[in-house]
C-alpha cells in the first residue's frame, strides 16, 4: 500500500530569540524557513521596502524608530517593518514579498507571525494601505477589517502621484485585526 503525503507545516515559535521557523517536510528533502528581527543596516533592504512604499523619504520616517523583520526561505524573501501607534496598537508600515516570491503566501505568514508574538503586548494590528484592488482584499483574506481614512494621504505627502494596478492611491485606508 503507497501512501501519498503531501507538505506537512511543523511551526515553532521561539520568544527569546525572536525566530519563528516553519519547516515543510517532503520526501525529496527539508526547506527552513525563519523570520528574524533585523536591529541593523536596515537599509540594505531597501529594494523590498520601495516595493511597499515607493518614496525613500517616506519609509525614512518609520524605518529606524520601527521593529524589522525578514523572512527567509534559502534567501531574504518578504520583510516588514512594524511600530508601536500606542493605546495597544501596533501598526504594520511596511510589508512587502519580492515579486518572484509573491502569493506563495510569504506575507501571510509574517502577518501570522506578528499576530502570535505581539498577542500578549497588543490588541490590535493595523496597517495603512491605498484604496488598491491588490492590497485591500489581501489585508481581509488575513483576517483584518476596514477601520477608518485619511483622506488626501497620498496626494498631501508625497512628491509624485503613487499608482497601483492603474488606480491612483489618494486617501490612506487603515484595516485593523484584533490579536
Amino acid at each position: 500500500m503507497t501512501v501519498k503525503l503531501s507538505t506537512i507545516f511543523k511551526m515553532e515559535l521561539s520568544f527569546f530569540s525572536h525566530i519563528i521557523r516553519i519547516q515543510k517536510f517532503k520526501f525529496d528533502g527539508v526547506i527552513d524557513m525563519k523570520i528574524r528581527e533585523v536591529n541593523e543596516n536596515k537599509k540594505q533592504f531597501i529594494s523590498l521596502l520601495l516595493l511597499a512604499d515607493e518614496q525613500e523619504s517616506m519609509v525614512d520616517r518609520y524605518l529606524e524608530k520601527g521593529t524589522m523583520y525578514v523572512l527567509e526561505d534559502n534567501d531574504v524573501k518578504a520583510e516588514c517593518v512594524v511600530t508601536d501607534e500606542g493605546n495597544e496598537i501596533l501598526e504594520i508600515k511596511n510589508i512587502a514579498v519580492d515579486p518572484e516570491n509573491q502569493g506563495k503566501g510569504y506575507g501571510k505568514t509574517l502577518i501570522d507571525f506578528l499576530a502570535i508574538k505581539y498577542a500578549d503586548k497588543y490588541s490590535i494590528l493595523q496597517v495603512g494601505t491605498g484604496e488598491s484592488p491588490l492590497t485591500v482584499p489581501f489585508y481581509e483574506k488575513c483576517g483584518f477589517v476596514r477601520s477608518h481614512n485619511i483622506p488626501n494621504f497620498f496626494t498631501d505627502n508625497y512628491d509624485h502621484p503613487i499608482y497601483e494596478c492603474g488606480v491612483q492611491l489618494i486617501d490612506m485606508v487603515y484595516l485593523q485585526r484584533h490579536i
